[in-house]
């Protein structure tokens, strides 16, 4: 091919590349499979190699290579990258005081309009400036002292988020602020490639973007699966500003560069408390981790009218959420019977204070994982605790372990070792060869199985017995007044005022409680009856299909495994549990004290128009929450997913729906109002 055929032809490839780079990674809705991309790839590798000449830094070829640096070479930023003030107060107050704050600086009285603010997330990761030059990537620093940091650019080009050419009219000059960041399904899959080859793994997956882009080997730093979202801006030349920040990321998003869909623009101190609230609410279950939301003045105009004090601006704030990570000693390590018989190892901390609460007991999940990460008595542990989720010991801090220096030490800081005995019955515990998890062989007869089961049984996704809860449980079974889950319905007010500390109000609310639990659904109780590995979503999975309590218990293996996403193990688990007497007798007691549920879920599901559907929720709707309109789907066997793509047969929005609502039209897939999505589930929209 002639040099000038090559040019083109390269050209045309590398732009192709890039949009089908685009679609997979930052709009996640892939345009060709892999073995075509592969194969575009592969021909502009071919060219590149035929003529030197051709490689350019926008090159999709160039994300991974380069030598190894000696050093990074410093780089001092034209527009400095400035911090923005912290404000520590977690509740609804600190949104106001900004908000009050920035009035007064702008002379505003309380008749006066309301502030409009651009609200967005606070990312654990990385700051990172990217500097384009007419559209294409040159280079990439961190933020260093704010005046000068590190240059990154090789590695930053591993990230395939990040376009190495813009779309559109972009500007000659153009520097993007934003984070990278790795995200919490990326961080897991990548430690657990690691352990499988015998390898350090990740502390956290903030730690894990920022030691990637700190690499001096750009081959390593490909290795980790990186993300990024910009937020703002550096320097720009020969570009007429957007009147708004939020007009701001609109562009930056249609220059092709990833956004966070989670903003808005909100009015006043209100509209700033009401976003915080949605985004806690959110949290556990983005798939990356924040510490908090931002809030900036929208207009730039009033920007440049606040200005800036000690460096930092006066029109914007991070308000931040309670730390999910903190240092503290363990004291000593245990081990505790799950209501299956499961023995996990506890360590006993120091009591600290992290999302949140004051942790004093972190799981350490089994004896493998205790092992792995080498946790004794005395050592100083980073502990985390994210949302609701159990708190965990998530690495040692090697440099603060205790020497052994007297006599004795020896034992204290050995190693981890699981005892052969149950510490509460006294059973043997046993383990599997094929399982990592072991298992007190002490079935009922173990008191500490009965109170877990009871206390699952009354959970809140399962009969949502209030007031049934670690102290009242306790007294119940070693009191012997409770041995089932059925002997909860004998409970009497006179047994009850006889417990310690129980007044005859609470008593009488806690039998009111567990009266109500009576009227449940054929969902909860399943999930109720603590089967092994019949967790929240496969109880829904098993009503929808067998649609009865009777059907469920006559299926034999091969029925179950007909049930979405039920396997062997799983089907197995169920067959075992209905094959033992004392679960089945305990099952007909629950009957004969009056538990119901509505049969026939299995036929409602099949005849739903919702059935196998695929939905995806965006946006605030009108009178329902997202919880209860994902239930509303469930409920008629359909899936509810986090992200649109060609897969998706309905979205339904609300205000403030931002980047999902697009993209659903983007690929013309079906959008619904509350009023429609309503209208579906009762049978009649017909889209």
């Amino acid at each position: 091919m002639n040099p000038e055929r090559a040019a083109a032809r390269a050209e045309i490839l590398r732009r192709e590349i890039e949009r089908h780079n685009h679609a997979y990674y930052v709009l996640d809705a892939p345009t060709v499979p892999d073995a075509e991309y592969d194969r575009l790839f592969r021909e502009l590798q071919a060219l590149e190699a035929g003529h030197p000449g051709l490689r350019s830094a926008d090159s999709p070829t160039q994300r991974v290579g380069g030598k190894p640096l000696p050093e990074f070479a410093p780089v001092r930023h034209a527009v400095p990258m400035l911090s923005i003030r912290t404000e520590t107060d977690t509740e609804p107050s600190g949104a106001r005081a900004f908000d009050a704050r920035v009035r007064r600086e702008l002379g505003l009285g309380e008749g006066d309009a309301l502030v409009d603010y651009a609200v967005e997330l606070k990312f654990d990761g990385l700051a990172i400036n990217l500097r384009y030059e007419n559209g294409v990537l040159v280079q990439a620093a961190t933020r260093g002292d704010g005046e000068t940091g590190e240059e990154v650019t090789q590695n930053i080009r591993t990230v395939r988020r990040i376009p190495l050419r813009l779309a559109g009219a972009v500007p000659p000059l153009l520097e993007v602020r934003g984070e990278v960041f790795m995200s919490r399904p990326d961080f897991e899959r990548y430690n657990e490639k690691q352990r499988a080859r015998g390898r350090a793994t990740l502390v956290n997956p903030r730690n894990g973007a920022a030691g990637s882009i700190r690499q001096l080997d750009p081959a390593m730093a490909a290795e980790r699966p990186l993300s990024f979202y910009a937020y703002g801006l550096g320097d720009t030349r020969g570009w007429n500003l957007p009147a708004t920040h939020a007009g701001v990321l609109d562009a930056l998003a249609a220059f092709g560069l990833p956004v966070c869909e989670h903003r808005a623009v909100v009015a006043g101190a209100d509209g700033l408390i009401a976003f915080h609230a949605r985004m806690r609410e959110m949290r556990d279950a983005l798939p990356f981790d924040i510490d908090g939301v931002v809030y900036k003045v929208n207009s730039l105009a009033l920007q440049q009218r606040l200005g800036f004090v000690t460096r930092e601006p006066r029109w914007a704030v991070a308000h931040k959420y309670p730390a999910e990570e903190a240092l503290t000693t363990v004291e000593a390590i245990e081990v505790q019977v799950g209501r299956t018989g499961a023995i996990t190892p506890v360590a006993r901390l120091a009591p600290v204070f992290v999302g949140g609460v004051t942790v004093t007991n972190a799981t350490l999940h089994n004896e493998a994982e205790a092992r792995r990460k080498d946790v004794r008595i005395g050592d100083t542990v980073v502990v985390r605790r994210a949302g609701d989720v159990i708190p965990e010991v998530v690495a040692v801090v090697m440099e603060r372990r205790p020497k052994k220096d007297l006599p004795g030490d020896e034992a204290l800081h050995s190693a981890f070792a699981l005892p052969k005995n149950c510490p509460v019955c006294g059973s043997a515990i046993e383990r599997p060869e094929d399982e990592a998890i072991a298992r007190c062989s002490g079935g009922l007869v173990c008191p500490a199985q009965r109170k877990q089961a009871l206390l699952h049984f009354a959970g809140r996704r399962a009969l949502d017995i209030e007031g049934l809860g670690d102290k009242l449980v306790e007294q119940l079974v070693d009191n012997a007044i409770i041995k089932t889950p059925a002997d909860l319905y004998k409970l009497g007010l006179l047994k009850m005022i006889t417990l310690e500390r129980m007044a005859e109000k609470s008593a009488a609310n806690i039998l009111a409680a567990i009266e109500k639990s009576k009227a449940t659904t054929l969902a909860r109780f399943i999930f109720a009856l603590g089967i092994r590995n019949v967790g929240e979503a496969t109880a829904k999975d098993l009503a929808r299909f067998f649609g009865s309590l009777d059907a469920l218990m006559a299926a034999d293996i091969d029925r179950l495994q007909q049930v979405p996403d039920v396997g062997p193990v799983v089907a197995a688990s169920i067959v075992r549990f209905f094959a033992e007497p004392h679960n089945v007798e305990v099952i007909e007691q629950l009957r004969a004290a009056g538990v119901t549920w509505t049969e026939g879920e299995a036929v409602a599901a099949v005849s739903s128009p919702v059935a196998g559907k695929t939905f995806v929720l965006t946006g605030t709707l009108p009178t329902l929450t997202r919880d209860a309109a994902r239930d509303m789907i469930e409920a008629l066997g359909g899936k509810v997913a986090g992200s649109v793509s060609k897969k998706t047969d309905y979205v339904v929005a609300g205000a403030e729906a931002g980047s999902k609502l697009e993209k659903a039209r983007d690929l013309e897939v079906a959008i619904l109002d509350e009023a429609q999505f309503r209208e579906l589930l009762a049978g009649g929209h017909k889209s």
